[in-house]
């Protein structure tokens, strides 16, 4: 089944604003991080991961899900397919990082710093915590302005396919 070209404009909107969201949220994540790095205020840290704690279980998750839904969804229902591009199938790559980190390790590592937080945990145990953040906020970014950058551009073309 193929879209025409409104309903493919609106689910390539819901993908833009999903991936948008994403984005936001990272960016939101390396602020708060960046906050927590050059503050002695017990309370400001507490709070910072407070909201990363919050966004993870809320607006990552969802704007995760939506993305991977909706690209999936265009690649089905338009001529891009699944494995038809490269770019698309490294955009996909570029996907399985993103939805371990977003589903799992920016929720464990903001409610272990959060939890550390709150009961006076070692430093040294709070510092590993926030590097693993930093870690993860970084491939995240990273890997969504590859993603951003592959839909613009589209390089590699179409795969070939190989008859015997």
């Amino acid at each position: 089944m193929k879209l025409s070209i409104t309903p493919k404009r609106w689910l390539l909107t819901a993908h833009i604003l999903f991936a948008a969201i994403m984005l936001g949220n990272m960016v939101t994540f390396l602020l708060l991080s960046i906050t927590i790095a050059v503050t002695e205020n017990g309370q400001l840290i507490e709070s910072s991961y407070q909201v990363m704690h919050l966004l993870s279980k809320t607006s990552v998750k969802a704007s995760t899900f939506g993305t991977i839904i909706t690209g999936i969804l265009l690649s089905i229902w338009t001529k891009w397919g699944l494995f038809k591009f490269y770019w698309i199938i490294a955009k996909e790559l570029l996907t399985i990082p993103i939805f371990a980190l977003n589903l799992w390790g920016m929720y464990y590592w903001t409610l272990q710093a959060f939890e550390l937080i709150e009961s006076s945990g070692a430093r040294a145990d709070i510092f590993i915590v926030q590097a693993e953040l930093w870690i993860g906020i970084i491939i995240q970014l990273i890997s969504l302005l590859l993603m951003f950058g592959l839909s613009v551009f589209k390089p590699w073309g179409r795969r070939t396919t190989v008859s015997k």
